[in-house]
């Protein structure tokens, strides 16, 4: 009977997966393949440049027909400072650094879009340090280690640790490429996830999704901060579209992507004068696939948090309805990931020489979602998005 019900629950997702998954001696391995997603990067780059050329076209053509100095219509004037503005602009976003002598650490590489990321900025020539919570018992590092170039240094890293993170400095201190004034850049990708109704969660499962999302997250960059100064490099971290959509059953994961994002965008002020820059990927939900939410863990937690409640809670819920609104998490755990977009834009944050603050690897879907979340009233959203 359950899985019956994760295949009707799966078969209500179109299915376009971007990334396939292999077995070998080493584990799964990861091939990318077409992109389900838009780069909305650009679009957003180009947004508010092409509407001031349209106030600008109209202000020039009525100053130039004032004056008498030309009838050349605002239409006109709009189309050629739109030509030169997204031509400008496209050059402009295009502009990279070289990857060579530059060092990047990636946190939380036991997720395959981690060990994706490390994989491509290896392949691009950069000298990562790829973080695993525990090193010596991971198959995954072995097999990243096998499957990447020399320049590739698996670390053990727990950012709920501050001795695996200080010792995580010191080791990247010693071992950045010859020349570097520091580490280039530090992403985030450690994530933990924190599933169910506010009151079922125990208090300990909540602690550790801030320790790991939120506090982790703002430690090592704590630590790590003097290194990137010196580099002028930059932090990244990796958020999620649920910072922007109330997602009931994930409440906690949803208050832990918005403080990250809170975060993100202070930092960015405050490292503007020092020449660091501060970049969120805003992924979306299917982006991870069980990167961070895999089937037998979700209930596993699930029957944890079951067991935990009060008779009266228990009661009051009713066992149907609880199962009822975990397995509404399944449609998350049963798609393949689309890394292809979301290892894009994080590689676009590294590499770019004006990164953007916020990239949005989001389906149009999930794009049209997230607009209408921020920018209508509470009441539109809800009539068209009602849970």
């Amino acid at each position: 009977m359950q899985s019956q019900r994760r295949q009707s629950a799966g078969s209500a997702i179109p299915k376009a997966p971007a990334v396939k998954r292999r077995m070998s001696r080493h584990g799964s391995v990861l091939i990318e393949t077409t992109p389900r997603q838009i780069p909305w990067d650009l679009v957003d780059r180009l947004l508010v440049p092409i509407i001031g050329c349209h106030a600008a076209a109209i202000v020039c053509s009525g100053v130039f027909n004032f004056l008498g100095i030309s009838q050349v219509s605002a239409f006109v004037l709009f189309l050629f400072f739109s030509i030169l503005t997204v031509g400008a602009a496209i050059g402009f976003h295009s502009l990279k650094v070289s990857p060579l002598g530059k060092g990047v650490l990636i946190t939380g590489c036991e997720s395959p879009l981690a060990r994706a990321l490390a994989r491509r900025l290896d392949d691009l020539g950069f000298t990562v340090f790829a973080g695993f919570k525990a090193l010596d018992e991971s198959t995954e590092a072995e097999m990243l280690k096998a499957m990447s170039s020399g320049r590739l240094k698996p670390i053990p890293l727990d950012v709920t640790s501050e001795v695996q993170m200080l010792e995580a400095s010191l080791y990247i201190a010693e071992n950045l490429p010859e020349g570097a004034d520091g580490l280039w850049a530090l992403v985030h990708c450690d994530m933990w996830c924190a599933l169910g109704e506010l009151e079922w969660i125990p208090f300990p499962v909540m602690r550790k999704s801030f320790d790991i999302n939120v506090l982790g997250a703002s430690r090592l960059s704590q630590i790590m901060l003097p290194l990137i100064r010196r580099a002028k490099g930059r932090v990244v971290f990796l958020s999620s579209a649920i910072a922007h959509i109330p997602s009931p059953v994930r409440g906690i994961q949803c208050a832990t992507q918005a403080a990250i994002e809170g975060l993100a965008s202070c930092l960015r002020h405050e490292l503007k004068t020092r020449a660091v820059n501060v970049s969120i990927v805003c992924a979306s939900e299917f982006s991870s696939g069980d990167a961070w939410l895999d089937d037998t863990k979700m209930m596993d937690q699930a029957k944890a948090m079951w067991e935990q409640l009060s008779d009266e809670q228990k009661s009051e819920y009713g066992e149907d309805y609880f199962e009822t609104a975990i397995r509404s998490l399944e449609k998350y755990t049963n798609t393949d990931g689309d890394f292809h977009s979301t290892v894009r834009a994080l590689t676009d944050a590294i590499i770019r020489s004006f990164p953007l603050f916020r990239y949005t690897p989001l389906s149009r879907y999930e794009k049209l979602q997230t607009i209408v979340s921020e920018h209508l009233p509470r009441s539109v959203y809800e009539l068209f998005y009602s849970n």
